[in-house]
């Protein structure tokens, strides 16, 4: 068992994976919501800081190199276009915008997404990581409740 809660806090840190994959995956395998929901928390909260801190600095640095050069500058525009429509949309209410925006899971809207779009508009470092921590809390919940029910019903037909 201690086996498929490392696998779930590992699945937690991939991108585009991150919780919204792992925490179904998790309770599909069997484990309780709660402590899945914690270990999948925890490690898609792990690559926050590195990603907000190093990212933009590693695709900028990229962006000039041969064989990197297009994905790094694909994602430094996709994260400066992701940024100001999130920042146009927000307003000054972009703590609010931002945990809304990694809290909704819809795809590619993530905590990745979100921290490198918070380190592309400049936001405060103490600021972005919890609103994107209160996302991430935000979506857990929603897969949670949603997986729990799905396959409930799942195993209650077979």
């Amino acid at each position: 068992m201690i086996e498929t809660y490392i696998i779930a806090f590992f699945i937690s840190m991939v991108p585009v994976v991150e919780l919204r994959g792992a925490l179904p995956w998790a309770i599909a395998m069997g484990l309780p919501v709660i402590p899945a929901y914690i270990v999948c928390i925890i490690g898609n909260m792990i690559p926050v800081p590195l990603i907000y801190l190093f990212a933009r600095r590693v695709l900028e640095w990229g962006s000039e190199k041969p064989i990197v050069g297009k994905p790094c500058n694909f994602c430094l525009s996709k994260g400066e276009r992701g940024g100001r429509k999130l920042e146009e949309k927000a307003g000054r209410g972009l703590f609010i915008a931002l945990l809304l925006f990694v809290g909704i899971p819809i795809p590619g809207t993530g905590a990745w997404t979100g921290t490198l779009a918070a380190s592309i508009l400049d936001m405060d470092f103490k600021s972005s990581c919890l609103a994107v921590m209160l996302g991430v809390l935000l979506a857990g919940l929603i897969m949670g409740v949603g997986s729990s029910g799905i396959i409930g019903l799942f195993n209650a037909v077979t």
